[in-house]
């Protein structure tokens, strides 16, 4: 069985953090979804004790359904599949690779949590302990970053690994991005370091809306993770949020005009791009001109300087 093989037949983890990597809580937005649709449970949290500043992520009081108040401390949790016994299921014994389909979600992991705060290479480290004693085959990581696109347009998504089978056998490309990363290139470089297979996923988020949550671009990566992983995804109410989305903003630009003018813009130079007669290339320049004004330029309150790992 080939790496590849592996990656689109094997366990996968679906990896998002709140924070740096979440434009518009788009990938967090988007394990939330699997998680609700998928039948999966709790099976490992990672203590947050070694890995958060407080003052920087504070503990939330919330009221449970008895009305009492707990406290809820920042943190990450791995999800697995539920056995018929409510407990996790096992891997099946066989040497043949699974087959991945709306049927067979079951193979299926989840990690969600909030972006840690110190200790980046033991989180890391711990992360794929886990990862490896769950028998994970394969990590697709989301992460979302604000970029000079038009919310009008369909929102993209890059897709990359660093995995030369995976390349191949997706037909992805490598990612030739330098400068500062979040603890997804961190994830990243550790699982491949490890044997595991990455594949990493960002969406383009219009960063004059950065902050309010983005469901088109949750629709995107799911749409995006759905053609990876060959699963059935289902969309909820993400469709109607998403028209939701854009008709507001169209209603805010509307009584803007130098708004609706700087959209305009960003339209005519997305069409351009996507134009059939722009080569390969055009569109890469494209897509690393505005990751290095991001990286350059940070727009408040964004996520900046970070491509697909």
């Amino acid at each position: 069985m080939t790496t590849s093989d592996l990656f689109r037949g094997g366990r996968l983890l679906v990896v998002a953090f709140e924070g740096w990597n979440d434009a518009g809580e788009a990938a967090s937005g988007a394990v939330r979804s699997l998680k609700q649709v998928l039948d999966v449970m709790p099976i490992a949290d990672i203590d947050p004790e070694d890995y958060y500043d407080f003052q920087l992520n504070r503990p939330m009081i919330e009221l449970d359904e008895e009305g009492n108040r707990r406290l809820q401390w920042p943190s990450v949790t791995l999800f697995g599949p539920v056995g018929d016994d409510g407990m996790p299921r096992e891997r099946p014994s066989t040497d043949s690779p699974l087959d991945v389909s709306g049927d067979n979600h079951e193979n299926i992991y989840l990690l969600l949590g909030t972006e840690p705060s110190r200790g980046w290479k033991t989180f890391a480290t711990e992360t794929i302990d886990q990862a490896l004693a769950a028998d994970i085959t394969g990590i697709i990581l989301l992460g979302a970053l604000l970029a000079d696109v038009p919310h009008t347009r369909p929102i993209a998504v890059h897709a990359s690994s660093e995995n030369p089978d995976v390349r191949d056998e997706l037909g992805l490309e490598r990612s030739t991005y330098e400068g500062p990363v979040g603890i997804l290139s961190v994830i990243a470089s550790a699982a491949e370091e490890a044997g595991i297979p990455t594949v990493s996923l960002w969406a383009s988020v219009p960063h004059y809306v950065h902050n309010a949550p983005s469901p088109k671009a949750t629709l995107a990566l799911l749409d995006r993770l759905e053609e990876l992983v060959d699963v059935v995804i289902p969309r909820g109410d993400l469709l109607d949020e998403s028209r939701a989305w854009e008709e507001g903003i169209d209603t805010l630009a509307g009584e803007d005009d130098e708004m609706t003018a700087y959209i305009s813009q960003l339209e005519t130079a997305r069409d351009a791009v996507e134009a059939p007669e722009a080569s390969g290339e055009a569109i890469a320049q494209e897509f690393e001109r505005y990751l290095r004004k991001r990286r350059d330029d940070p727009p408040a309150g964004g996520v900046a300087g970070e491509n697909p790992v």
